[in-house]
């Protein structure tokens, strides 16, 4: 169990306890079998988590919250609260514990991030000031949650009911299972994060990425049409991407299989464009596979250039067709930046990518990639015509055993810096 010591901190002294504590709980309440066993600990007179909704700029009060919230289902209560100008957006920028005085107590706000992905938020109002052995304790818990709401999540919409707080088209749902459960992934040698701004029609824009022993695959796709047509083709060439690359397929015979598996399983003139990408993290070295998809941007040294790549064909117009296999040349301090047309629209092409990745360089790959969706959004009044993805990498190269961080802007290291 979880035992306060006389200093104020807390140490883990039965980690069985607690696991047993959450996992003999039913899923939806495992969140606040943790809080009361927060609450218990610290003296606390509130704790309360705060969940991402799907739109990144809005946060959900979750757990034993009052009857206050705009939506209800069944027993739950859902409370949205917004994002910009609030210290949760200060807390999740910083990646920091924020501590402000409340009366005779203080109120503590901490980030519940795993592997750089964002979650949420944890409140908790104290009978005092928090001392600093305690303030890092809290936030090690705020850590220790994310795992707890990862894991209960797979068993119950909850989470998945809290984040919407608008409604969610049939396309919008397929499209949302074909992206990765974590948008962000920091490791030792890269840190890696993506988003996705869905058009009205949502336009089958997907994004993925795995990470094995030696290996990192990525892949960013834009399928032709809109909605359920355009979440179907995504579909098909998704999950033919992940079944070749589970069957342990090397990147050439990879896109070989999945574009035979689109062209026989979609309509003739349909198809989707995009980009593979196999980063093999003993040799430091990446190729690329691209199929009629804008190419990537690079920052390297303070400059912005598009990668030169070859064009190939889209996916599914013509089986049996073998693709390029092309390097894609890395060194440390590379920021690589990977876009769906969406991004690149002519309603949106105010937007100067060159100059916004070159202001954004300090910033954490998580943040870039939503300053470069807000202001598509900015530009075309929210009124995409397209989905518009990006997905940026942070490539440092190094040790693969080198020790990750949890990133944060402005303390956030950037690639050259790490590099």
């Amino acid at each position: 169990m979880l035992t306060a010591m006389p200093d104020g901190s807390v140490q883990v002294t039965d980690m069985q306890t607690l696991l047993e504590r959450v996992e003999t709980a039913a899923p939806v309440d495992a969140i606040d079998v943790a809080a009361d066993e927060l609450a218990a600990l610290l003296g606390a007179r509130e704790v309360g988590l705060l969940i991402v909704d799907y739109s990144g700029r809005m946060l959900v009060r979750l757990g034993r919250t009052p009857a206050r919230g705009e939506r209800t289902h069944d027993t739950e209560n859902a409370e949205s609260v917004p994002l910009p100008g609030t210290v949760y957006e200060e807390v999740l920028r910083t990646q920091q514990v924020a501590v402000r005085e409340v009366g005779d107590g203080a109120r503590v706000t901490a980030p519940v991030t795993v592997r750089g992905d964002v979650i949420g938020a944890m409140d908790l109002v104290l009978p005092a000031p928090p001392t600093p052995r305690q303030v890092a304790d809290i936030a090690g818990i705020g850590h220790l949650l994310g795992h707890v709401i990862v894991v209960n999540r797979r068993y119950t919409d909850l989470f998945e009911w809290g984040q919407r707080t608008t409604p969610v088209s049939l396309s919008a749902e397929i499209q949302r299972r074909l992206l990765p459960a974590a948008f962000t992934c920091e490791a030792g040698q890269f840190t890696l994060a993506g988003w996705l701004e869905p058009a009205s029609t949502v336009g089958g824009d997907t994004f993925d990425y795995a990470f094995d022993r030696g290996t990192l695959h990525l892949s960013i796709t834009d399928a032709a049409g809109h909605d359920v047509q355009a979440a179907m083709l995504a579909t098909v060439l998704v999950g033919a991407l992940r079944n070749a690359r589970r069957a342990g397929m090397d990147l050439a015979s990879q896109v070989v299989r999945a574009n035979d598996d689109l062209a026989a399983y979609s309509s003739a003139g349909w198809f989707v464009t995009g980009q593979v990408v196999r980063i093999d993290l003993g040799r430091r070295t990446a190729a690329i596979v691209n199929a009629g998809h804008p190419r990537p941007l690079r920052l390297r040294g303070g400059r912005v250039e598009e990668v030169e790549l070859a064009v190939d064909i889209p996916f599914g117009l013509e089986p049996g067709r073998p693709f390029r296999v092309q390097p894609l040349p890395l060194e440390p301090g590379d920021r690589i930046v990977f876009v769906t047309d969406g991004m690149l629209e002519r309603h949106a092409a105010e937007l100067d990518f060159h100059a916004t990745l070159r202001d954004t360089a300090h910033l954490h790959p998580r943040e870039v990639v939503h300053a470069l969706g807000a202001a598509v959004l900015r530009i075309t009044g929210g009124a995409l015509r397209d989905d518009a993805t990006v997905l940026c990498l942070d490539w440092y190269g190094g040790s693969a055993s080198r020790e990750a961080r949890h990133g944060a802007s402005p303390e956030y290291a950037s690639p050259t810096e790490r590099a």
